[in-house]
């Protein structure tokens, strides 16, 4: 039997002017055709939505490519560090449990779950619903994108039976504590602590079990590394580095990049596929061979800095978590 989505809706104040955007009775009419949703509890839903200013300015923002020596400031801090630590020895046994299941390591969980919210924190403060509603009919750039998020949303609060009113998301429509889109949460979130439900907002269980299902689904090879700082010849051309929010897959061999001037400091396969990366600092550049495994981390997000943030506070939690 199907759950409604309505359950608490009736009982919501909701103060804003309807979201009265075109395409609104049409997503309807597809929703209702194609996943037999009532027409009645979709107009009520979106009469109630709210359009959100601050989610178009938000995305509309053009991307600020920070160097690297001001950005990693953001992640790389005590207090990401210490909470991950605190993190780790508060839930441990789940953190145990994800490595020994999905072949992940526990830090790497930490370092996506403490970049991203700040291990929950900082988890949204948008509705879903009106973020991924006015992305939908008025971000046409992304459109179709949002288009598949908002019925991946409307599919989750019907399967999950929660309400539509009730969660919250970054402006994007991220959810929860591991900010996995609504497709994300539908195809990789884990009732990790088997009691019944998914739930990646409250339980930090089920989030650390779906991060690490992200990540193998994704192709997460287990026990090999992830990245290797590299020394670099005068001769090495510019354009062997690929760009910060290139694609980030490689593409050539260590031993490639070797013949390049692109060492790596630490012992590797030489048939193992890489990409160089730099990043700028005050005084210079520091080098790295990103290989299959950090590709993986930026399936989470398409960026080097991203992932390499992502695998430094990792680093530096276990690093302390060990003393």
């Amino acid at each position: 039997m199907k759950k409604s989505i309505f359950a608490i809706l009736w009982f919501i104040h909701c103060s804003a002017q309807a979201a009265d955007m075109p395409g609104i009775p049409a997503f309807i009419d597809e929703m209702v055709a194609k996943h037999q949703f009532k027409r009645e509890e979709l107009q009520l839903a979106f009469s109630r939505a709210e359009y959100r200013t601050e989610v178009i300015e938000s995305i509309s923002k053009p991307a600020i490519l920070k160097p690297w020596a001001e950005y990693r400031p953001n992640f790389i801090n005590p207090q990401r560090i210490d909470g991950g630590v605190q993190y780790w020895k508060k839930y441990s046994a789940a953190l145990k449990r994800a490595e020994q299941k999905y072949g992940v390591p526990q830090e790497i969980i930490l370092g996506i779950i403490g970049v991203e919210t700040l291990y929950g924190r900082n988890a949204g403060r948008y509705l879903a619903l009106d973020a991924l509603t006015t992305l939908t009919f008025d971000y046409p750039r992304r459109a179709d994108f949002f288009r598949e998020e908002l019925e991946h949303y409307l599919l989750l609060a019907r399967e999950q039976g929660f309400d539509l009113f009730g969660i919250q998301s970054s402006y994007a429509g991220a959810l929860g504590i591991p900010q996995f889109m609504p497709s994300s949460y539908r195809g990789y979130a884990v009732d990790f602590d088997q009691d019944g439900k998914i739930d990646i907002w409250n339980n930090p269980v089920d989030a650390i079990g779906s991060v690490a299902n992200y990540f193998k689904q994704h192709g997460w090879r287990t026990g090999e590394a992830v990245v290797a700082a590299a020394d670099v010849s005068a001769n090495t051309p510019d354009a062997i580095f690929v760009k910060a929010k290139a694609d980030l897959k490689p593409q050539r061999t260590v031993a490639q990049f070797a013949a390049d001037g692109v060492v790596a400091r630490q012992k590797l396969d030489p048939q193992a596929m890489a990409t160089a990366m730099k990043f700028e600092l005050e005084d210079g550049y520091e080098y790295w061979l990103g290989l299959h495994n950090f590709y993986v981390i930026t399936q989470y997000n398409h960026s080097a800095m991203y992932a390499m943030s992502v695998y430094q506070l990792s680093q530096r939690i276990a690093a302390r978590v060990a003393q």
